[in-house]
Protein backbone atom coordinates (compact mmCIF):
# COMPACT_ATOMS: atom_id res chain seq x y z
CA UNK A 1 0.00 0.00 0.00
CA UNK A 2 1.32 3.44 -0.95
CA UNK A 3 2.40 6.00 1.62
CA UNK A 4 0.98 9.40 0.64
CA UNK A 5 1.99 12.49 2.62
CA UNK A 6 0.40 15.94 2.39
CA UNK A 7 2.87 18.67 3.36
CA UNK A 8 1.84 22.14 4.51
CA UNK A 9 4.21 25.12 4.80
CA UNK A 10 3.24 28.54 6.22
CA UNK A 11 6.27 29.76 8.19
CA UNK A 12 6.58 33.19 6.57
CA UNK A 13 4.83 34.71 3.55
CA UNK A 14 4.42 31.72 1.23
CA UNK A 15 1.44 29.39 1.59
CA UNK A 16 2.37 26.02 0.14
CA UNK A 17 1.00 22.47 -0.06
CA UNK A 18 2.62 19.42 -1.63
CA UNK A 19 1.87 15.73 -2.03
CA UNK A 20 4.48 12.94 -1.98
CA UNK A 21 3.77 9.30 -2.74
CA UNK A 22 6.38 6.72 -1.71
CA UNK A 23 9.11 9.36 -1.77
CA UNK A 24 8.18 10.86 -5.16
CA UNK A 25 6.75 14.36 -5.51
CA UNK A 26 3.35 14.53 -7.18
CA UNK A 27 2.56 18.22 -6.69
CA UNK A 28 3.96 21.36 -5.09
CA UNK A 29 1.75 24.46 -5.04
CA UNK A 30 2.93 27.84 -3.71
CA UNK A 31 0.93 31.06 -3.26
CA UNK A 32 3.07 34.13 -2.63
CA UNK A 33 2.13 37.46 -1.08
CA UNK A 34 2.98 40.54 -3.13
CA UNK A 35 1.42 42.84 -0.52
CA UNK A 36 4.70 43.05 1.42
CA UNK A 37 6.67 44.69 -1.39
CA UNK A 38 5.19 48.10 -0.56
CA UNK A 39 6.53 47.86 3.00
CA UNK A 40 10.08 46.72 2.24
CA UNK A 41 9.67 43.54 4.28
CA UNK A 42 7.18 40.98 5.53
CA UNK A 43 4.42 42.43 7.72
CA UNK A 44 3.42 39.60 10.10
CA UNK A 45 -0.23 40.58 10.49
CA UNK A 46 -0.75 40.88 6.74
CA UNK A 47 1.05 37.58 6.21
CA UNK A 48 -1.21 35.65 8.58
CA UNK A 49 -4.36 37.11 6.99
CA UNK A 50 -3.15 36.12 3.52
CA UNK A 51 -2.41 32.59 4.74
CA UNK A 52 -6.00 32.32 5.95
CA UNK A 53 -7.23 33.22 2.47
CA UNK A 54 -4.78 30.93 0.66
CA UNK A 55 -4.57 27.75 2.72
CA UNK A 56 -7.77 26.00 1.56
CA UNK A 57 -7.43 26.68 -2.20
CA UNK A 58 -3.71 25.82 -2.12
CA UNK A 59 -4.32 22.44 -0.44
CA UNK A 60 -7.22 21.75 -2.81
CA UNK A 61 -5.03 22.51 -5.83
CA UNK A 62 -2.17 20.34 -4.54
CA UNK A 63 -4.46 17.34 -4.13
CA UNK A 64 -6.03 17.98 -7.53
CA UNK A 65 -2.69 18.17 -9.36
CA UNK A 66 -1.49 15.04 -7.58
CA UNK A 67 -4.61 13.14 -8.57
CA UNK A 68 -5.09 12.13 -4.94
CA UNK A 69 -8.31 12.09 -2.91
CA UNK A 70 -8.02 13.30 0.67
CA UNK A 71 -9.21 9.90 1.86
CA UNK A 72 -6.07 8.33 0.35
CA UNK A 73 -3.67 10.38 2.51
CA UNK A 74 -1.53 8.50 5.03
CA UNK A 75 -0.58 11.54 7.12
CA UNK A 76 -0.38 15.33 7.20
CA UNK A 77 3.05 16.90 7.69
CA UNK A 78 3.26 20.56 8.65
CA UNK A 79 5.81 23.21 9.54
CA UNK A 80 5.67 23.62 13.30
CA UNK A 81 8.50 26.17 13.42
CA UNK A 82 10.52 28.25 13.40
CA UNK A 83 8.85 31.20 11.69
CA UNK A 84 6.34 33.99 12.20
CA UNK A 85 3.93 32.86 14.90
CA UNK A 86 0.79 34.22 13.21
CA UNK A 87 1.70 32.57 9.91
CA UNK A 88 2.61 29.28 11.56
CA UNK A 89 -0.66 29.13 13.47
CA UNK A 90 -2.67 29.17 10.24
CA UNK A 91 -0.86 26.15 8.81
CA UNK A 92 -0.66 24.31 12.13
CA UNK A 93 -4.35 24.80 12.88
CA UNK A 94 -5.40 23.70 9.40
CA UNK A 95 -3.15 20.62 9.51
CA UNK A 96 -4.54 19.56 12.89
CA UNK A 97 -8.15 19.98 11.83
CA UNK A 98 -7.60 18.28 8.47
CA UNK A 99 -5.79 15.29 9.98
CA UNK A 100 -8.38 14.93 12.74
CA UNK A 101 -11.23 14.96 10.21
CA UNK A 102 -9.54 12.13 8.28
CA UNK A 103 -8.39 10.28 11.40
CA UNK A 104 -4.79 10.09 10.14
CA UNK A 105 -1.47 10.88 11.91
CA UNK A 106 0.13 14.30 12.23
CA UNK A 107 3.84 14.81 11.57
CA UNK A 108 5.49 18.00 12.81
CA UNK A 109 8.46 19.28 10.81
CA UNK A 110 11.31 21.63 11.69
CA UNK A 111 11.51 24.18 8.88
CA UNK A 112 15.32 24.31 8.93
CA UNK A 113 15.72 20.53 8.81
CA UNK A 114 13.32 20.46 5.88
CA UNK A 115 15.52 22.86 3.88
CA UNK A 116 18.43 20.44 4.33
CA UNK A 117 16.31 17.44 3.35
CA UNK A 118 15.05 19.15 0.19
CA UNK A 119 17.97 17.38 -1.51
CA UNK A 120 16.08 14.09 -1.15
CA UNK A 121 13.00 15.21 -3.10
CA UNK A 122 12.54 12.95 -6.11
CA UNK A 123 10.48 13.57 -9.23
CA UNK A 124 9.22 10.95 -11.66
CA UNK A 125 11.21 10.58 -14.86
CA UNK A 126 13.98 12.91 -13.66
CA UNK A 127 17.50 11.82 -12.69
CA UNK A 128 18.17 12.27 -8.99
CA UNK A 129 21.27 11.97 -6.85
CA UNK A 130 21.03 12.57 -3.12
CA UNK A 131 23.95 13.08 -0.74
CA UNK A 132 25.04 10.18 1.43
CA UNK A 133 25.24 10.49 5.20
CA UNK A 134 27.22 12.09 6.68
CA UNK A 135 27.46 15.26 4.59
CA UNK A 136 27.92 18.97 5.18
CA UNK A 137 25.17 21.44 4.35
CA UNK A 138 25.48 25.21 4.14
CA UNK A 139 22.03 26.54 5.04
CA UNK A 140 21.73 30.19 4.01
CA UNK A 141 18.60 32.32 3.92
CA UNK A 142 17.23 35.65 5.10
CA UNK A 143 17.10 34.40 8.67
CA UNK A 144 19.76 31.69 8.89
CA UNK A 145 23.41 31.11 8.01
CA UNK A 146 24.58 27.74 9.34
CA UNK A 147 27.07 25.01 8.57
CA UNK A 148 25.42 21.70 9.45
CA UNK A 149 26.84 18.22 9.82
CA UNK A 150 24.06 15.92 8.63
CA UNK A 151 24.54 12.45 10.13
CA UNK A 152 21.04 11.24 9.22
CA UNK A 153 17.65 12.73 8.44
CA UNK A 154 16.95 13.15 12.16
CA UNK A 155 20.50 13.78 13.42
CA UNK A 156 21.91 17.18 12.47
CA UNK A 157 24.61 19.10 14.29
CA UNK A 158 25.26 22.83 13.84
CA UNK A 159 29.01 23.34 13.47
CA UNK A 160 28.85 27.09 12.94
CA UNK A 161 26.22 29.79 12.59
CA UNK A 162 25.83 33.54 12.39
CA UNK A 163 26.23 35.43 15.65
CA UNK A 164 24.26 38.42 14.33
CA UNK A 165 22.79 39.01 10.86
CA UNK A 166 22.23 36.20 8.40
CA UNK A 167 23.72 36.42 4.90
CA UNK A 168 20.37 36.98 3.20
CA UNK A 169 19.40 39.60 5.78
CA UNK A 170 22.62 41.54 5.14
CA UNK A 171 22.06 41.47 1.38
CA UNK A 172 18.45 42.64 1.77
CA UNK A 173 19.47 45.53 4.04
CA UNK A 174 22.26 46.67 1.73
CA UNK A 175 19.82 46.49 -1.18
CA UNK A 176 17.39 48.65 0.78
CA UNK A 177 20.12 51.23 1.47
CA UNK A 178 20.63 51.52 -2.30
CA UNK A 179 16.89 51.94 -2.82
CA UNK A 180 16.51 48.73 -4.83
CA UNK A 181 13.34 47.40 -3.26
CA UNK A 182 12.33 44.15 -1.57
CA UNK A 183 13.29 41.36 -1.61
CA UNK A 184 16.83 42.49 -2.30
CA UNK A 185 18.45 39.11 -2.92
CA UNK A 186 17.12 38.47 -6.45
CA UNK A 187 17.77 42.10 -7.43
CA UNK A 188 21.39 42.01 -6.26
CA UNK A 189 21.85 38.64 -7.99
CA UNK A 190 20.59 40.01 -11.31
CA UNK A 191 22.70 43.20 -11.17
CA UNK A 192 25.81 41.33 -10.05
CA UNK A 193 25.85 39.30 -13.26
CA UNK A 194 26.73 42.51 -15.13
CA UNK A 195 29.21 43.96 -12.62
CA UNK A 196 32.85 43.66 -11.57
CA UNK A 197 33.14 41.72 -8.27
CA UNK A 198 36.60 43.27 -7.66
CA UNK A 199 35.48 46.88 -8.12
CA UNK A 200 35.01 47.62 -4.41
CA UNK A 201 36.36 46.14 -1.18
CA UNK A 202 34.37 45.80 2.02
CA UNK A 203 35.44 44.66 5.48
CA UNK A 204 35.32 40.96 6.26
CA UNK A 205 34.82 39.72 9.84
CA UNK A 206 37.43 37.80 11.82
CA UNK A 207 35.32 35.41 13.86
CA UNK A 208 36.99 32.38 15.49
CA UNK A 209 35.86 28.85 14.73
CA UNK A 210 33.16 28.18 12.16
CA UNK A 211 30.70 30.92 13.17
CA UNK A 212 29.66 33.74 10.85
CA UNK A 213 29.07 37.48 11.25
CA UNK A 214 27.59 39.82 8.66
CA UNK A 215 26.81 42.94 10.70
CA UNK A 216 30.32 44.32 10.11
CA UNK A 217 29.98 43.89 6.36
CA UNK A 218 26.66 45.68 6.44
CA UNK A 219 28.18 48.58 8.41
CA UNK A 220 31.21 48.74 6.10
CA UNK A 221 28.94 48.87 3.06
CA UNK A 222 26.80 51.63 4.62
CA UNK A 223 29.75 53.83 5.64
CA UNK A 224 31.56 53.37 2.33
CA UNK A 225 28.42 54.29 0.42
CA UNK A 226 27.91 57.37 2.60
CA UNK A 227 31.44 58.62 1.85
CA UNK A 228 31.17 57.95 -1.88
CA UNK A 229 27.82 59.76 -2.08
CA UNK A 230 29.38 62.88 -0.53
CA UNK A 231 31.73 63.09 -3.50
CA UNK A 232 29.19 61.98 -6.12
CA UNK A 233 25.43 62.18 -5.40
CA UNK A 234 24.82 59.84 -8.36
CA UNK A 235 27.38 57.29 -7.20
CA UNK A 236 24.89 54.46 -6.67
CA UNK A 237 23.31 54.84 -10.09
CA UNK A 238 26.68 55.17 -11.79
CA UNK A 239 28.15 52.07 -10.12
CA UNK A 240 25.07 49.96 -9.42
CA UNK A 241 26.21 46.75 -11.10
CA UNK A 242 29.72 46.89 -9.60
CA UNK A 243 28.32 47.58 -6.12
CA UNK A 244 26.01 44.58 -6.39
CA UNK A 245 28.78 42.33 -7.73
CA UNK A 246 31.25 43.40 -5.03
CA UNK A 247 28.71 42.93 -2.25
CA UNK A 248 27.70 39.50 -3.52
CA UNK A 249 31.32 38.44 -3.95
CA UNK A 250 32.19 39.47 -0.38
CA UNK A 251 29.24 37.55 1.09
CA UNK A 252 30.10 34.44 -0.94
CA UNK A 253 33.76 34.61 0.10
CA UNK A 254 32.79 34.81 3.78
CA UNK A 255 30.44 31.83 3.43
CA UNK A 256 32.85 29.64 1.50
CA UNK A 257 35.85 30.38 3.71
CA UNK A 258 34.21 28.81 6.77
CA UNK A 259 32.71 25.98 4.72
CA UNK A 260 36.18 25.05 3.42
CA UNK A 261 37.47 24.95 6.98
CA UNK A 262 34.58 22.71 8.07
CA UNK A 263 35.10 20.31 5.15
CA UNK A 264 38.82 20.06 5.96
CA UNK A 265 38.32 19.68 9.71
CA UNK A 266 35.67 16.96 9.42
CA UNK A 267 37.23 15.33 6.34
CA UNK A 268 33.97 15.41 4.38
CA UNK A 269 33.81 15.86 0.62
CA UNK A 270 30.04 15.64 0.13
CA UNK A 271 28.85 19.23 0.49
CA UNK A 272 25.37 20.63 -0.09
CA UNK A 273 23.78 24.07 -0.02
CA UNK A 274 20.20 24.91 0.90
CA UNK A 275 17.91 27.84 1.76
CA UNK A 276 16.79 30.93 -0.11
CA UNK A 277 20.29 32.29 -0.74
CA UNK A 278 21.24 29.00 -2.43
CA UNK A 279 19.38 30.39 -5.46
CA UNK A 280 22.13 33.02 -5.80
CA UNK A 281 24.12 32.42 -8.98
CA UNK A 282 27.38 33.64 -7.45
CA UNK A 283 27.13 31.15 -4.60
CA UNK A 284 26.22 28.32 -6.97
CA UNK A 285 29.25 29.13 -9.14
CA UNK A 286 31.48 29.17 -6.05
CA UNK A 287 30.27 25.67 -5.18
CA UNK A 288 31.15 24.45 -8.68
CA UNK A 289 34.61 26.03 -8.47
CA UNK A 290 35.22 24.42 -5.08
CA UNK A 291 34.13 21.06 -6.46
CA UNK A 292 36.79 21.35 -9.18
CA UNK A 293 39.51 22.68 -6.86
CA UNK A 294 38.96 20.57 -3.74
CA UNK A 295 37.34 17.44 -5.14
CA UNK A 296 34.01 18.04 -3.44
CA UNK A 297 30.90 16.20 -4.54
CA UNK A 298 28.38 19.04 -4.45
CA UNK A 299 24.60 19.10 -4.22
CA UNK A 300 22.74 22.22 -5.35
CA UNK A 301 18.93 22.24 -5.15
CA UNK A 302 16.60 23.12 -8.00
CA UNK A 303 15.56 26.76 -7.85
CA UNK A 304 12.02 25.73 -6.89
CA UNK A 305 13.31 24.05 -3.72
CA UNK A 306 15.50 26.92 -2.50
CA UNK A 307 12.72 29.13 -1.15
CA UNK A 308 10.01 28.06 1.31
CA UNK A 309 7.98 25.21 -0.16
CA UNK A 310 5.83 22.32 1.05
CA UNK A 311 7.70 19.70 -1.00
CA UNK A 312 10.53 19.75 1.55
CA UNK A 313 7.98 19.52 4.38
CA UNK A 314 6.28 16.52 2.79
CA UNK A 315 9.68 14.88 2.15
CA UNK A 316 10.71 15.28 5.79
CA UNK A 317 7.26 14.07 6.84
CA UNK A 318 7.74 10.97 4.68
CA UNK A 319 10.98 10.09 6.50
CA UNK A 320 9.36 10.60 9.90
CA UNK A 321 6.25 8.65 8.92
CA UNK A 322 8.36 5.64 8.03
CA UNK A 323 9.79 5.72 11.56
CA UNK A 324 6.37 6.20 13.13
CA UNK A 325 7.49 9.57 14.47
CA UNK A 326 4.13 11.29 14.86
CA UNK A 327 3.12 14.26 17.02
CA UNK A 328 0.27 14.88 19.43
CA UNK A 329 -2.51 17.18 18.34
CA UNK A 330 -1.95 19.56 21.26
CA UNK A 331 1.69 20.40 20.42
CA UNK A 332 2.00 24.18 19.85
CA UNK A 333 3.83 26.04 17.09
CA UNK A 334 7.17 27.64 17.96
CA UNK A 335 8.67 30.80 16.50
CA UNK A 336 12.32 30.28 17.45
CA UNK A 337 14.31 27.08 17.63
CA UNK A 338 17.54 25.59 16.33
CA UNK A 339 18.10 22.20 14.75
Amino acid sequence: MSTIILGIESSCDDTSAAVIRDGYLLSNVIAGQAVHEAYGGVVPELASRAHQQNIVPVVHEALKRAGVRKEELSAVAFTRGPGLMGSLLVGVSFAKGFARSLNIPLVDVNHLSAHVLAHFIKEKDEPHTAPEFPFLCLLVSGGNSQIILVNSYNDMEILGQTIDDAAGEAIDKCSKVMGLGYPGGPIIDRLARQGNPKAFTFNKPHIPGLDYSFSGLKTSFLYSLRDWLKEDPDFIQNHLNDLAASLESTVVEILMDKLRKAAKEYKIRQVAVAGGVSANNGLRQAFREHADKYGWEIFIPKFGYTTDNAAMIAMTGYFKYQDGDFCLIDLPAYSRVTL
